[in-house]
């Protein structure tokens, strides 16, 4: 090989070197901290703000170093600092070594966690989505020992159904039918917890004593085993959604309008579909429809005459969609059959239900 022929390929690899950017290669945000302490309320997602552009991808940004692979040894006051392994930045541990022998004083406030986990834990056990079938099937409260229409904790109920003495149950108020516009059938029911208690006296009327209340229970809510808790993992790893079926917003929590950073909403797919308690999705909002005029001029859908209205119905080729608007990330935390619970990371725009999900991109541009 000539002298020419060997500058051109090293020419080559350098270029590929520093100018190719891998779609796995982090991005670090612009005027990022070289270091950072450890605060009481701090979560993992939190932290990676201060560093990436993609928060949601810390597992990579401490995912080589041995120290902080547990997350359980993040505690409040560690102090972490940014490094380059393999030109790929890092957070380390970095800590005080003392000459006198000395254990590690573990905060009591524990490890910080992924997100804040006060934010979902009530859904954890208060929110369900199940098969309708099933549902109908429940027992149900009838009245109970009280002349009151509602009943609350220490109020003895009865219920339409033998139950086990010492059972734990619950109590939900029907809720929301969910259904998709894109498949036939319902996605399932949704269960509102309402209370909670023990059977103290079965029989074809059995007796339930409430130890907890969330709202008032009422005749004709109905009676559930107390859901295994243990299904839900506190501690969770964020990873991008790779579905390739369309995903959107089902609803919000709450039945408001529109949600916001920190709200809960549920997405139409499931288990079923593929989605993993920890899949991250970008939102998107649908691109404006543009259509012409009759004098070929550009005009958007909230400035259209009748006339164009009419126009754009009959000539399709006279539309023209824009692309869809990317408007924030989204963490799934608990997963149905074919729905699942998200809580919204950051929004730059109000989500809406019908609002499209899709894998996250990671963010190309480098800050200084």
């Amino acid at each position: 090989m000539d002298h020419t022929m060997k500058r051109l390929l090293l020419l080559a690899f350098l270029s590929l070197n520093i100018f190719g950017v891998s779609a796995d290669t982090l991005t670090l945000k612009a005027g990022h901290p070289d270091t950072y302490v450890v605060k009481k309320g701090d979560t993992l997602w939190d932290i990676s703000g201060y560093f990436l552009n993609d928060p949601w991808r810390w597992p990579k940004l401490w995912g080589v170093n041995p120290q902080i692979a547990n997350p359980h040894l993040i505690y409040p006051g560690d102090r972490l600092t940014l490094v380059f392994i393999d030109g790929q930045p890092r957070l380390v541990v970095k800590q005080h070594i003392k000459k006198s022998p000395e254990g590690r004083v573990a905060s009591k406030n524990g490890p910080i966690p992924a997100v804040d986990l006060a934010l979902i834990q009530p859904y954890l056990t208060q929110n369900r989505v199940v098969d309708p079938a099933w549902f109908a099937s429940l027992p149900m409260v009838m009245s109970g020992e009280s002349p009151s229409l509602h009943h609350v904790v220490s109020d003895i109920i009865y219920v339409n159904a033998p139950l086990e003495v010492g059972l734990k149950v619950a109590m939900y108020e029907t809720g929301r039918e969910f259904f998709a516009s894109d498949r036939e059938g319902m996605l399932g029911q949704e269960m509102i917890l309402a209370s909670s208690g023990r059977v103290i006296e079965s029989g074809p009327i059995s007796k339930v004593e409430l130890l907890s209340s969330l709202r008032e229970t009422k005749g004709g809510f109905k009676v559930a085993p107390v859901e295994d808790e243990a299904l839900m993992s506190a501690y969770f790893i964020p990873k991008a959604a790779e579905l390739t079926v369309p995903t959107s917003i089902l609803a919000i929590n709450g039945k408001i309008r529109e949600a916001g950073k920190l709200d809960v909403v549920y997405i139409d797919r499931g288990s079923e579909d593929g989605v993993e308690t920890g899949h991250v999705f970008s939102m998107f909002r649908d691109g404006e429809i543009i259509t012409y005029d009759n004098e070929g001029m550009p005009v958007r859908a909230l400035d259209r005459s009748s006339y164009d209205k009419v126009l754009a119905h009959f000539a399709e080729e006279t539309s023209h969609k824009m692309p869809d608007i990317f408007h924030g990330n989204l963490l799934v935390f608990k997963v149905f059959d074919k729905t699942s619970l998200g809580l919204i990371m950051f929004n730059e725009i109000p989500v809406r239900t019908g609002d499209k999900l899709a894998k996250p991109e990671p963010l190309t541009l480098k800050g200084d």
